[in-house]
């Protein structure tokens, strides 16, 4: 670290203090504005995800409905790719301020938008900004605080997910409720006004480092952007035989994405990146398959809850979020299991999924209500029962130099998972019936959307079992 990046107070924390430490007067106004920041992302994804089915309702665009997450994950991973260097040459607060800005000004495209082909642009503004702001917040953790406190920061910033459960579908159902979606997003971009305003007065100004930025790896990144857009075009492909060519030409992406990572200077994946020789590659095949598997939950339950079951966008939206809570409820429970317990939970977390997934589908289309919000909290309990697990197998197996970015991968990855399965999620949907206005076809999507997903939860299944093997060898 150098000189101009060290923490103020860093000799003067003592251990015993804990928690308090982070009480101190000079940290407050810097801890807040860093959960501000992510908590005004998190909600925004439970906020989007309830008044979804009201911009389809004034906009139309159902076939595009998983277009908004594909376009802001895509567009957060280049972000994430790019803030180390742009924090390198402009300094991370710099960095943090114009991400805060972005992102509302990405909201404010989605609040006059006049077809649903603007709330993407919309939303791909927003996770340009949100990328951007998500990765240089760890590094103003590292800047700010002593190391004795950074394990407690970055916990704090997760939890904040777990308040979005309760803000975002309350903010977005009760704009939603009196029919005015697009008030939603200003209200957004007006917290990301002073959110920025905030961080420029109170964040700690940096110098910037005098040794070259590194490159940005422009190759790597437009390759996973590729492989994304062309699993989104798959959605809305009228011919099977295009269908398949973009589903071929993304996996081909990502695959000449791996393969360039492997020699290049800067990884921006470990090296052993889905190797099957390794417990850091399996544990990557893990988070994909996790994610891809959780995906569908945010874009399409919503919608389902309304139209099929009369729940109104405020009952939908803490619907759909209780999955995001019993991920948070049951990693928090599971944190501390030893022994043979976290490789068992690592299979046994997406058995629960798939099973959950299965009683969705036969719910969604006519069964009780309440028993379909049950198992879409057993959905959360899944994944967040094996995740934290999945996770410290990743960093505790990473190669030798390979630490760093190991541990970025997870969330790289994770954004991966979110994108491909929204994508996917949007092409069973379409193909399901969901373009029809008939109830009898969406029916039949709130089927086959859950069912389908089924397949990749059996495929984590067996990834699970396998990194259970290869590390007991």
């Amino acid at each position: 670290m150098s000189g101009a990046d060290q923490p103020s107070g860093s000799d003067h924390v003592p251990v015993g203090e804990g928690w308090r430490a982070l009480l101190r007067p000079e940290w407050i106004p810097t801890l807040a504005i860093l959960l501000g920041g992510v908590l005004m992302q998190s909600m925004n994804v439970l906020l989007l995800t309830t008044v979804l089915p009201s911009i389809v309702g004034e906009l139309g665009g159902v076939t595009m409905l998983s277009w908004p997450a594909t376009g802001y994950l895509a567009a957060s991973i280049v972000a994430a790719s790019c803030a180390g260097m742009l924090a390198s040459a402009a300094g991370a607060r710099t960095v943090y301020c114009a991400g805060v800005t972005i992102f509302g000004v990405g909201a404010l495209i989605a609040s006059v938008a006049t077809a649903m082909g603007w709330i993407v642009v919309g939303r791909l503004v927003q996770g340009f900004g949100g990328g951007l702001e998500v990765a240089v917040a760890y590094v103003l953790v590292r800047a700010t605080f002593p190391e004795l406190l950074w394990s407690r920061v970055i916990a704090l910033m997760s939890s904040s997910w777990s308040a979005s459960v309760l803000l975002g579908p309350l903010v977005g159902g009760m704009f939603a409720r009196f029919g005015n979606w697009r008030a939603a997003f200003v209200a957004t971009a007006i917290i990301g006004a002073g959110l920025a305003l905030g961080a420029f007065f109170i964040l700690p100004s940096r110098a910037a480092r005098s040794a070259p930025p590194p490159r940005v790896p422009a190759a790597r990144v437009a390759l996973i952007c590729l492989a994304i857009a062309a699993t989104s075009w798959a959605t809305v492909a009228a011919s099977p035989l295009a269908r398949l060519a973009l589903i071929g030409a993304a996996v081909g992406a990502l695959a000449v994405m791996l393969w360039l990572n492997r020699s290049a200077r800067v990884p921006l994946l470990p090296r052993d990146a889905f190797s099957w020789r390794t417990p850091t590659g399996v544990g990557l095949w893990q988070v994909l398959l996790l994610c891809v598997t959780f995906s569908p939950l945010h874009i399409y339950m919503a919608i389902f809850l309304q139209q099929l079951h009369g729940l109104d966008p405020l009952a939908a939206g803490f619907s759909v979020a209780t999955g995001s809570f019993a991920w948070t409820i049951a990693s928090l429970l599971v944190a501390g299991a030893s022994g043979a317990w976290p490789d068992r939970l690592i299979w046994i977390g997406p058995a629960v999924m798939g099973l959950s997934l299965a009683a969705m589908a036969l719910l969604a289309p006519h069964g009780p209500t309440a028993l379909l919000i049950g198992v879409t909290a057993l959905l959360g309990a899944g994944i967040g029962q094996c995740w934290p697990f999945v996770a410290h197998h990743i960093m505790d197996n990473a190669k030798a130099g390979n630490e760093v970015v190991a541990a970025s991968s997870v969330p790289t990855v994770q954004q991966m998972g979110f994108a491909l399965g929204a994508a996917f999620a949007g092409g069973v949907a379409n193909a399901g019936g969901m373009s029809a206005a008939a109830d009898d076809a969406m029916m039949q999507a709130a089927f086959f959307v859950p069912a389908s997903f089924v397949v990749p939860a059996i495929l984590a299944v067996l990834v699970g079992l396998y990194l259970q093997r290869l590390r007991q060898a």
